[in-house]
């Protein structure tokens, strides 16, 4: 498969099995995630539902073939309304299409839609050490912000998260 003939679309509900299965893949496999135990799909439904069709906050999902390759989304950052033009992005992989340019087909779509939206920064935590993942988010223009050391426990070990950030032209 190639990630040049997947067709990326908005998440929908029907898609919360399999979207469910790639994100507990980085659970259970990594510490990409800091979610310790895998998640039901009824767990996983709120996160679904707080990423509409519309607005700053976005699902987008690559589909070839009636199989979903991964997703990207953009959500709050914080609560508070001073942050709204502020989101946090991520870009997850099913595992086995790793490699074959998903996420960089993910992020392309997904910066495309938060030009027309008002954002004014994406934001992106990264695991450190995740070379592949700051490649990608460099890539797309993404900065370094800055690293939290030791903020994270899993698999009895304390992991550093580096902050990346990038501007978007649209907003104001």
């Amino acid at each position: 498969m190639s990630a040049k003939a997947s067709v990326v679309r908005l998440g929908v509900e029907g898609d919360l099995e399999e979207l469910t299965r790639i994100y507990n893949h980085y659970v259970v496999e990594t510490p990409i995630t800091f979610d310790v135990e895998p998640l039901t799909v009824d767990q996983r439904r709120p996160w679904l539902l707080a990423h509409p069709d519309s607005g700053p906050h976005r699902l987008l999902v690559a589909e070839e073939g009636g199989k979903l390759l991964g997703y990207a989304t953009s959500s709050a950052f914080r609560p508070k309304a001073a942050y709204a033009t502020t989101v946090e992005t991520t870009v997850y992989v099913a595992p086995e299409h790793v490699g074959r340019g998903v996420g960089g087909l993910l992020y392309a779509s997904l910066f495309e839609v938060l030009e027309q939206e008002d954002v004014h920064l994406a934001l992106a935590g990264i695991t450190m050490p995740n070379k592949a993942s700051q490649r990608l988010h460099e890539r797309f223009g993404f900065r370094p912000a800055g690293r939290l050391e030791q903020v994270g426990r899993k698999f009895g070990t304390f992991w550093d998260v580096a902050w990346f950030q990038k501007r978007l032209s649209r907003a104001s």
